[in-house]
C-alpha cells in the first residue's frame, strides 16, 4: 500500500513538473507574439495553469514525504 501511495506521489510530480513545463513554454510563446502590451490576454492562462501546476507538484511532494515517513515507523517499530 505504501509503494502505491509513493507511485501515485511520484507520478503526481512527473505530471506536474510537465504541465509546468508546457505552461512556461506557452507563457515565453505569448511573450515573443507581439509588440508589448498586446499580449497580456495570453498569458493569464497559462500563467494561473504554472501555478495550479506548482501546487500539484507540492501536493505530490507531501503524498511522497507522508509515505516516507510512515514507512520509516513502520520499520522502526518492526526493528
Amino acid at each position: 500500500m505504501i509503494n502505491n501511495l509513493l507511485d501515485i506521489g511520484i507520478q503526481g510530480i512527473q505530471q506536474g513538473m510537465q504541465g509546468a513545463e508546457s505552461a512556461a513554454r506557452r507563457i515565453a510563446r505569448a511573450g515573443a507574439d507581439g509588440p508589448e502590451g498586446t499580449n497580456t490576454g495570453n498569458l493569464l492562462e497559462p500563467i494561473v495553469d504554472l501555478k495550479l501546476y506548482e501546487r500539484s507538484v507540492q501536493a505530490s511532494a507531501q503524498i511522497v514525504r507522508t509515505a516516507d515517513e510512515t514507512l520509516g515507523t513502520l520499520l522502526d517499530l518492526k526493528a
